[in-house]
């Protein structure tokens, strides 16, 4: 396999088209619209009213710290997509004040870019990739009440239309999403999803919470002792740092600290299996995945799938 194309996926063998897409292992972007914060826009309403006060006090101190913090891609939609990511962790939230429907991504702070028109780029990038299935996770949803959760659902379905996987599919292959036309299964973290047989449940999202390499690591084996779901997961190889870890070394952001731990960090990944057995991992998600090779690490992931099925 050439695990360096863009369209990886058509381009696996066909002894893997029938293969549940649960089964694969697919790349993802930990909060994949990172990369276009807004460094002036004001601090998402749920953050503590103790860091709203000192973001107030002292903004010319903790405004780069933020940046430099909640930044955690570099490359924007597109390039994320023509690398290999499949799976976007997409955290949508409406301004405070903001009389518009306008929606916008987070993390602590708003992007620059709106919801409508980064999904109308992926909308017209799997046009010139109608093989290619992307899964998007919406979350969150900080200041969007009921109409606006309707509004919002109404503009996914006329961008996407019929690229839509209806969660009434039970085997999600990419032989029978490509006999359907399907292209986009789109995960919704609300209630609201069940009105909406276009929507599919939250996915679970293994995230160890830890500002080391091992940490993560001993999470995540912790949750393969336990077992696999049965449908999409996620393991999160993404490190978090707290605002004790930030304090005592204010010389780092989150990139030198991904960087830092990347070694190790990969070692682990490339022992990982996909598949169907209880410790086989699923969607593997990342910060930094444009420097950092884990695209094309996950995806060749996917032959020790050919190497199994030659041994039976």
């Amino acid at each position: 396999m050439d695990v360096s194309c863009h369209d990886w996926m058509s381009a696996l063998p066909e002894e893997l088209w029938d293969i549940p897409l649960t089964n694969l292992a697919i790349p993802g972007s930990h909060d994949a619209m990172s990369y276009c914060l807004d460094i002036n826009s004001p601090l998402v309403p749920s953050e503590s009213d103790f860091f709203r006060l000192l973001d107030g006090l002292f903004y010319c101190f903790t405004r780069p710290a933020i940046f430099k913090w909640a930044t955690t891609q570099d490359k924007s939609i597109e390039e994320q997509l023509s690398m290999g990511i499949r799976f976007f962790d997409l955290r949508i939230a409406h301004k405070p004040k903001d009389s518009s429907s306008d929606l916008y991504f987070t993390h602590i702070i708003y992007t620059h870019l709106t919801v409508l028109e980064t999904l109308s780029s992926v909308a017209t990038w799997l046009e010139s990739h109608p093989k290619e299935i992307v899964i998007l996770a919406c979350s969150h949803f900080e200041g969007i009440d009921d109409s606006l959760h309707q509004f919002f659902i109404f503009l996914l379905k006329k961008l996407f239309g019929s690229k839509l996987c209806p969660r009434k599919e039970s085997v999600l292959s990419l032989r029978s999403l490509w006999a359907s036309g399907y292209q986009v299964v789109l995960s919704y973290e609300s209630q609201i999803a069940d009105r909406h047989p276009e929507l599919w449940p939250a996915i679970p999202y293994w995230w160890a919470n830890k500002p080391t390499a091992q940490g993560v690591i001993n999470y995540l084996d912790w949750n393969k002792e336990r077992g696999r779901p049965d449908g999409f997961f996620v393991s999160g190889l993404n490190l978090t740092a707290d605002r004790y870890y930030i304090t005592e070394n204010p010389k780092q952001s989150l990139r030198t600290l991904t960087f830092s731990n990347w070694d190790c960090l990969r070692t682990w990944l490339e022992e990982q299996t996909p598949g169907s057995d209880p410790q086989s991992l699923n969607i593997i998600a990342g910060d930094f995945v444009g420097p950092l090779p884990l695209c094309s690490l996950v995806i060749k992931l996917n032959q020790k799938l050919l190497r199994r099925k030659t041994v039976r």
